[in-house]
């Protein structure tokens, strides 16, 4: 479905709802069949902005939930990623991603707060950055928008989205769910898990991100795209963008581009011969890739209603871990502590990029001018439930070591590695390795 059509579909779930009590057991409001997607019921859940209800406001998200109430295996909530991304229009890719498991579960997927027809949109920012995670955005922007948000950024925390999602449990009238996390949302995922362990009867955690909130400047990252390009094309390929980087001093727009090649044609040579591109540049002739590189960057044009950065820079900044500490920190010597982290970094860690590339990430750029906000706690715990771990081995977005760094976080995980996949292996893959495992997992 064309991405318009989608915003359409949220906005009038969201438009369907009523106003909810501001307090008691929470509720499914203004329920009727979901335009375009038969079989599914659209609704409106209210939660309070602040759950601690220091400070008022009440936010409505868009829920859609399958028909079929009596399934044999209860719900499974599909949890989508980002962070910034609405989960009602993932309705469309739900016979992709789920098969044999749509006639044993009632599946149920929702909007986020800060999403969809509530996303916060920040216009500067969503311009520059789109729907990626790491291209550079200006500090211009970035203020801007932390301004714009004010004090109503701190209420869009994972944390907040933890206690969202136990609101539509008990709204849906269940003891105990599944939950299918993709990308940013296998953190939101785990994150319940660890919070609320009794309620969750299984875990899939598909393009996996660690739940320990604490960023390496990169280096994983880097390390896993030298060993993709590796894989595709050899060592002289690696060499070759690193000779680039040198050169250029655009380790980060390749890093964006190189990722999000990762999530549309993780062959590196469909859409782009990558290896061709390097050899070139390396030998002078920086046409092909330039061309690349641009490309690249309209593809991440994205409204804030299809992935929305204001809500992803207020998330990851309260979620995560800096050089200079967390979201509380004060502005002033951040960027010395960020200097002094990347001096320390070396070389041979960065490599194919280096140090001006781990200061430069969207990862750094969004949260470092960021106004000062309360952090997210952190919960280095193990995930206890029975939990499936998918990646596919040339995804960038969420590298296949992030992947193996979760398992160990885990007492009953298991991972299974989607080879030559790229990001989200249950809706993008070409094999059916992961659409298997989950189904196996899911049904066993």
């Amino acid at each position: 479905m064309h991405r318009a059509a989608l915003v359409i579909v949220a906005a009038l779930c969201v438009a369907a709802g009523g106003t909810a009590a501001s307090s008691g057991r929470p509720s499914l409001t203004g329920s009727a069949p979901c335009p375009a997607f038969a079989g599914y019921t659209c609704s409106t859940l209210a939660v309070p902005l602040d759950h601690a209800r220091r400070k008022r406001g009440t936010l409505r998200l868009a829920v859609a939930a399958a028909d079929n109430v009596r399934a044999p295996r209860g719900v499974l909530l599909l949890i989508t990623g980002g962070p910034g991304q609405p989960g009602v229009p993932a309705l469309a890719r739900i016979p992709k991603i789920l098969g044999a498991e749509l006639h044993d579960y009632r599946v149920v997927v929702y909007d986020q707060r800060g999403t969809g027809a509530g996303a916060l949109d920040c216009p500067a920012l969503q311009s520059e950055m789109g729907s990626s995670d790491l291209w550079p955005p200006s500090p211009a922007a970035v203020r801007a928008c932390s301004r714009q948000l004010g004090g109503r950024r701190q209420f869009f925390g994972t944390d907040d989205v933890v206690a969202d999602m136990e609101s539509l449990r008990r709204a849906l009238g269940v003891d105990r769910w599944t939950l299918d996390g993709i990308s940013y949302g296998s953190y939101v995922g785990e994150r319940y898990a660890l919070a609320h362990p009794d309620r969750v009867q299984r875990l899939v955690l598909d393009s996996v991100v660690p739940h320990v909130g604490q960023t390496d400047l990169g280096v994983v990252e880097f390390r896993a795209t030298a060993r993709v390009l590796r894989s595709i094309c050899g060592t002289t390929c690696v060499g070759d963008l690193a000779a680039v980087v040198r050169t250029r001093h655009n380790g980060a727009q390749l890093l964006d581009a190189l990722t999000l090649l990762s999530i549309i044609d993780p062959t590196y040579r469909t859409s782009f011969d990558v290896p061709r591109l390097l050899q070139e540049a390396r030998g002078g002739n920086f046409t092909g890739l330039n061309s690349f590189l641009a490309t690249a960057h309209r593809w991440n044009e994205t409204p804030a209603a299809v992935l929305d950065q204001g809500l992803h820079a207020s998330a990851l900044c309260a979620d995560w871990r800096y050089p200079w500490g967390s979201s509380a920190a004060p502005l002033a010597g951040r960027e010395a502590k960020l200097r002094r982290a990347v001096a320390k970094l070396p070389a041979a860690r960065l490599a194919p990029f280096d140090r001006a590339t781990a200061a430069r990430t969207g990862f750094v750029r969004q949260c470092l001018p960021w106004a000062p906000t309360p952090a997210t706690p952190l919960d280095k715990r193990k995930l206890t439930v029975p939990t499936l771990l998918v990646n596919g081995d040339h995804d960038l977005s969420t590298p296949l070591e992030w992947a193996r760094q979760e398992l160990a976080l885990t007492t009953r995980g298991t991972l299974v590695v989607v080879p030559g996949a790229g990001h989200s292996t249950q809706s993008r893959a070409v094999s059916d390795v992961a659409r298997n495992a989950v189904a196996s997992f899911l049904l066993g």
